[in-house]
């Protein structure tokens, strides 16, 4: 099951980490997909690896969406997923975090989101296909880590709900969920340690990863590997009855 034979799927910020995992997992799932990145490099080594098409994509730039859904288009024939997955963390409190860096959470965030929906959005009507949206556990409960960071997930949570009943108002057959990791083991995760165990008064970031696995009653922590399983199964007609609904993949976070 989960199968994604005959869907052109694209995914934003995919050159690694969860998007990587994902893309690869979507290619093994009979996807045909398309990578956009800013990390040209990574991207097209991946891309070629897998077997993908590779753009070059800015998610905070209209044109540059318009530019990479016309050129996933234009060489598989249509689009039937969008993974809104690009995203980044600043981690900082909200004493110590700049009006640049909110600026750069939102463009990237929330703005990102809006620009890849609405430039998917017409091809999408044509297949009656699907959004995932990458949100977070901490677009769910309180972030004491990284507040800014926690609104602008909390954001896509919401939005995520509300284009789903605008999209089923309208008629369209598209259904938009989102996915809510929580600390997964990527270069984003590695940054949570790190900023806690500052918060502590110690660079001991090993202990800050142990405190941090002590919070998940499932025993370990999360790879990126288990976040593109739930991506996979939102994506695929296996969801079919789920629209406006956040799946939450943890390891039991959220459940204290």
């Amino acid at each position: 099951m989960n199968r994604l034979d005959g869907k052109v799927a694209f995914l934003s910020g995919a050159a690694r980490g969860i998007g990587g995992a994902t893309a690869r997992r979507m290619v093994e799932a009979g996807a045909k997909v398309a990578i956009g990145d800013v990390l040209d490099e990574t991207g097209r080594k991946l891309a070629q690896e897998i077997g993908a098409l590779y753009v070059h994509l800015d998610v905070t730039q209209e044109e540059s969406w318009a530019e990479a859904m016309d050129a996933t288009v234009k060489h598989y024939g249509k689009l039937d997923v969008l993974v809104n997955n690009a995203g980044v963390f600043v981690g900082k409190g909200i004493e110590d975090a700049s009006l640049d860096d909110w600026h750069k959470l939102v463009a990237v965030n929330l703005t990102g989101v809006v620009l890849g929906t609405r430039a998917a959005l017409p091809h999408l009507k044509k297949t009656k296909g699907n959004i995932v949206n990458l949100a977070s556990i901490a677009g769910l409960v309180g972030s004491q880590l990284d507040p800014l960071y926690s609104l602008t997930k909390g954001g896509v949570t919401l939005f995520t709900k509300s284009t789903a009943l605008e999209f089923g108002r309208k008629g369209y057959g598209i259904r938009v969920n989102s996915i809510h990791p929580g600390l997964i083991e990527t270069d984003m995760g590695e940054k949570t340690f790190v900023m806690r165990a500052q918060q502590q008064g110690t660079n001991d970031t090993e202990k800050a990863r142990q405190a941090t696995l002590a919070l998940h009653p499932i025993g370990r922590l999360g790879v990126a590997e288990d976040i593109a399983k739930g991506i996979v199964f939102l994506a695929s007609d296996d969801a079919s009855f789920m629209t406006g609904a956040g799946l939450v993949v943890d390891g039991g976070w959220t459940a204290h």
